[in-house]
């Protein structure tokens, strides 16, 4: 597979960030584990690593369909998380988005062209941020890009519609992100990333969103990208179990000095463990989250939703205790509790600077599991999870639109 001249290779390309490696390589599993077709899945190797590392629900003979490539780029600068910042978004991460958009564009760019010599079709598969990839896929002969959107459809609708009229037909308000990140980060999207400039050169969006969660949304979004001849493809949720999580990655929101931090962080643990001793379980690593979710003894799930993480709870019927933090996190708490309705805030948006009191998260919690309010709540994801997990079976929406997909780019 791969030397015919009659073959089609996919190119994934991701954003150096976890809930972007992960959408992606979930994708690429669908396409070359269970359809067959010749995957690659490129970014900077300890991505590569970090994103097999941590994907959930596939085993090591699906992660074996897929050729991984590292993307070289030059050192960068990785500082702390800023625990003092006014806004929970992470900037840190700024030098290494801004090296991976100049560096990675060569080393990408030779292996579309080696691959373009040997395929009658390349077909690059982009993370929205990652423009350079469309443009690379522009220039071969035989190339053509499609757009993996990582949040909801009715988050694209927002941009779409400047009026926002079905959005606020399905009770719905709009939350602009400029709200929800630093300026820093909007003119790397709209400048450097060169978001809206790189769509103009795609045939089309994968969504991961379904109907069964976005249906009028999804309608309104492709009609309004069939207008520029453009296709959207709604093919969610990508992916194939009360546990408690402290990992290191969350220590810059709360600790501030390198040797304090470690002391502290060792202490809460101890105590946590102590806590929690007979009635949960701590996992000081990365959390196989799919796993909790899917696991019986579940019964709510408290998120900052992140759309992988509201796609994977809404997938398995898991009512959200919803505490976003940045980005499109507070739409997305916003579509889980007014529209889906299977979820209840922990915390409005308008209040995103304020310190959450214990009492606060005690509250929420009980709603949730003795209330009527919350019993309501956790009935309709059941609901909902049901009619996602249709989705993907056997003549459910996301099926269909996933099968169109495979067909137009092996036409």
């Amino acid at each position: 597979m791969g030397s015919s001249p009659e073959s089609v290779a996919v190119v994934a390309v991701p954003f150096p960030a976890q809930g972007h490696l992960n959408q992606l390589l979930h994708l690429s599993l669908q396409l070359a584990a269970s359809r067959g077709l010749e995957v690659h899945y490129a970014a900077p190797a300890p991505h590569v690593r970090q994103a097999r590392a941590r994907v959930h629900g596939w085993d090591d003979e699906a992660l074996l369909s897929i050729r991984f490539h590292h993307l070289g780029i030059s050192t960068y600068a990785s500082p702390p998380p800023d625990p003092a910042a006014e806004l929970s978004f992470p900037s840190h991460f700024m030098p290494l988005w801004e090296t991976y958009s100049a560096d990675a564009r060569a080393p990408l760019s030779a292996l579309l062209g080696g691959l373009s010599a040997s395929r009658r079709r390349v077909v690059v598969l982009y993370d929205l941020l990652c423009s350079f990839a469309a443009e690379e896929a522009a220039r071969l002969p035989h190339g053509e890009a499609f757009g993996v959107y990582c949040t909801s459809v009715s988050y694209m609708l927002g941009k779409l519609d400047a009026e926002h009229r079905l959005l606020r037909e399905n009770g719905l308000h709009y939350l602009p992100v400029h709200s929800c990140v630093t300026k820093e980060f909007l003119d790397y999207v709209y400048n450097r990333a060169a978001v809206e400039q790189a769509s103009a050169s795609a045939a089309g969006i994968l969504a991961n969103t379904c109907r069964a969660l976005e249906g009028d949304f999804i309608d309104a979004a492709a009609e309004a990208l069939a207008a520029g001849g453009k296709k959207l493809f709604a093919v969610g949720p990508f992916n194939p179990r009360f546990i408690w999580v402290s990992r290191d990655a969350d220590r810059g929101n709360i600790f501030t000095g390198s040797g304090e931090s470690e002391s502290r962080h060792a202490k809460l643990l101890a105590e946590f463990s102590r806590e929690s001793e007979g009635t949960g379980l701590v996992i000081t690593g990365w959390a196989p989250q799919l796993e909790i979710l899917a696991h019986a003894s579940t019964a709510a799930f408290m998120s900052h939703c992140g759309w992988n993480s509201t796609m994977e709870s809404m997938s398995h019927g898991k009512p959200v205790l919803s505490w976003p933090m940045n980005c499109d996190q507070p739409w997305d708490a916003e579509l889980i509790c007014k529209h889906f309705k299977a979820g209840i805030l922990v915390r409005p948006w308008e209040k995103h600077g304020e310190v959450v009191p214990a009492t606060a998260i005690q509250e929420v919690i009980e709603k949730m599991m003795v209330s009527e309010e919350g019993m309501a709540v956790r009935q309709r994801a059941k609901a909902v999870g049901d009619a996602v997990r249709s989705a993907v079976a056997v003549g459910g929406s996301s099926r269909e639109d996933l099968e169109r997909f495979v067909a137009h780019i092996t036409r």
